[in-house]
């Protein structure tokens, strides 16, 4: 009794001793990666494949390090699903097509090379799934940090991540079928997609119906904590029930995010959850590149290099094809092809299935590690990258040529016969609302958008919207730019507003343009592009705060609105410099209290 309970303690303190290593590691590695400006991702994977067992063996235990991955994707899933609702999937439906011909198109692209050099269709077949997925967590998170997730290539990748990620449950049912070497296949594939499609349904319907009334119930409780853990069983407990119908624990957990996203206290939910996530993706990632056999990248350099060389640029090209197919045009496109090229998370639970149906040897397995994880690596800086190689394509008029705008622009249409008129890009809050109150004011405007949905109920609406890239001088020219007075870039898309304000000025010199923006930093850039006003979110934000404040302390509103006014005269510069703004103010106001009253 006394030595069971003694190897117990010491193996919960190895645990404890793993995680201190990992984690105290982890922190040098990515403030070394911060100071060379590489992103912290890249960080945890270095860390990773030098802590495993096949690195320093720092940390030998396989089966520990699984569940860390395990863990880390289960949370990842989870709070993607509750940031992403039902109905924000239903938003993104026009995506849906787009994912599904990446999908194929990439399937079918890999089985062909994996045909090629020899191997057999179903393993070529299970390349081909591998391949196709991309890694929602390092796409969502890079586009997160460059706040690009509603821009237009931002929205259309994350439509297609959700088509691959919901993808994974029939290639998981398919997958062990192609081991198969004998009849009866078309029963194997039925019975457990079937038993996979009645357990969902149950627990969509059960969680309809009695998630909504349990956190009810726990929110009267006013404890934190206990709504806290519930949060956490409803996620566990439905990825349980999810891995008990042969799914994976990761899509069980991206439905119970679903299903919490319909209930009102999915944003405490979120808040509560984004700890512990945090804390575990950056767990997902080291652990990752723990499974790595460094001996791969030196027994095979000249093939895993091939690999990761004909996946990123296959995949970008499948990516981008498979948008442009569709009618998007050409810069969301490329910009979404270089975010998707490369191997995801849902990869490694199908080569783990592919494994156990021995259609990937021991080998295999490791040198598709080894090409993951590399692209993975590569993902960051060919996001980056992504932002030049658009700008080359743009000032390259030979190539600019036969890249189209989108068949459905409004270079498609006849030219919008306007003089004196108003160019709103994009219809979202803003433009929808500028666009009314011209509307009402009989001011002539043509809005222009890149989101197709948006587009097609906007013009039953009989609004005079279009479809189109409004960086391409041929969309503008059909908006009519040369006789526009304004043109207003209500677009959430910095490297679309910088290229559209450039573009513009050189149609139109004469043109005023009125650019909205999130960054501080791009204030004096977007003056030098040529944009004669530049709405900054946060400092709108401070001037109505501090408006309605003052205004409470009854300052006078004829000085405040003096005071207002020139400081967006002048771009915002007395907020951008520390200095007193409102003595002045302060000073009248004392004047006026001082004086006697009639």
């Amino acid at each position: 009794m006394g030595s069971s309970l003694g190897s117990r303690l010491v193996a919960e303190l190895d645990f404890l001793r793993d995680l201190v290593v990992v984690f105290g590691v982890s922190i040098g590695v990515v403030y070394a990666f911060d100071k060379l400006r590489v992103p912290a991702l890249v960080g945890f994977l270095v860390a990773g494949t030098l802590l495993g067992p096949y690195g320093l063996n720092v940390v030998h235990d396989i089966a520990r390090v699984e569940v860390f991955a395990e863990i880390g994707v289960v949370l990842l899933l989870f709070t993607i699903g509750v940031e992403f609702s039902l109905a924000h999937i239903r938003s993104l439906r026009s995506a849906v097509g787009g994912g599904l011909l990446q999908i194929a198109l990439t399937v079918l692209l890999s089985a062909a090379v994996g045909l090629g050099v020899g191997l057999p269709l179903n393993q070529a077949v299970l390349w081909g799934f591998l391949t196709a997925m991309s890694s929602t967590a390092i796409v969502f998170k890079m586009l997160s940090e460059r706040n690009e997730t509603s821009s237009p290539h931002g929205a259309l990748a994350t439509g297609v991540l959700i088509v691959q990620d919901l993808a994974v449950v029939p290639m998981m049912v398919i997958v062990p079928v192609l081991g198969l070497q004998r009849d009866g296949q078309l029963v194997s594939i039925l019975w457990p997609l079937g038993k996979a499609v009645a357990l969902v349904g149950l627990i969509l319907i059960a969680a309809r119906f009695v998630v909504p009334r349990l956190l009810i119930e726990v929110v009267r409780s006013r404890s934190r904590e206990l709504f806290l853990v519930t949060v956490v069983v409803i996620c566990l407990g439905i990825a349980w029930l999810s891995a008990l119908a042969g799914l994976s624990l990761a899509l069980g957990a991206f439905i119970a995010g679903l299903i919490v996203s319909e209930s009102e206290y999915s944003h405490q939910a979120l808040a509560e959850i984004l700890p512990l996530r945090d804390g575990f993706i950056s767990l997902f990632f080291i652990s990752i590149g723990m499974l790595l056999d460094l001996r791969i990248l030196a027994e095979h350099p000249v093939l895993v290099g091939a690999l990761v060389v004909v996946i990123v640029v296959g995949k970008a090209v499948t990516a981008g094809g498979a948008a442009i197919a569709l009618g998007y045009p050409w810069r969301p496109a490329i910009l979404m092809g270089f975010a998707l090229a490369q191997v995801g998370e849902f990869s490694f639970l199908v080569s783990k299935v592919g494994r156990e149906a021995h259609l990937l040897s021991a080998e295999s397995f490791q040198i598709f590690l080894a090409v993951s994880i590399i692209t993975m690596m590569l993902t960051p800086f060919l996001i980056r990258a992504s932002t030049p190689v658009v700008r080359w394509l743009e000032t390259t008029r030979r190539l600019r040529r036969w890249l189209p705008d989108g068949p459905s622009g409004p270079h498609k249409r006849s030219q919008v016969e306007l003089r004196d008129h108003t160019i709103i890009a994009g219809y979202g809050i803003n433009g929808r609302n500028l666009a009314r109150i011209l509307g009402e004011s009989d001011i002539p405007f043509v809005v222009v958008d890149l989101h197709g949905e948006a587009v097609r109920t906007a013009q039953k609406k009989g609004v005079p919207i279009y479809y189109g890239d409004v960086t391409a001088p041929r969309v503008l020219h059909r908006l009519g730019i040369d006789h526009a007075r304004v043109l207003v870039l209500a677009i959430s898309d910095p490297l679309a507003t910088r290229r559209a304000i450039s573009i513009a000025k050189q149609l139109n010199p004469s043109i005023r343009i009125i650019a909205r923006t999130r960054y501080l930093r791009e204030i004096d850039d977007l003056h030098a592009l040529g944009a004669d006003q530049v709405v900054p979110e946060e400092f709108e934000t401070s001037v109505e705060i501090f408006g309605l404040v003052l205004q409470d302390y009854q300052v006078p509103v004829h000085s405040m609105a003096e005071q207002i006014g020139r400081i967006r005269r002048e771009g915002y510069a007395l907020l951008r410099r520390d200095q007193p703004l409102w003595k002045e103010l302060v000073t009248e106001r004392v004047k006026d209290d001082e004086r006697p009253t009639a």
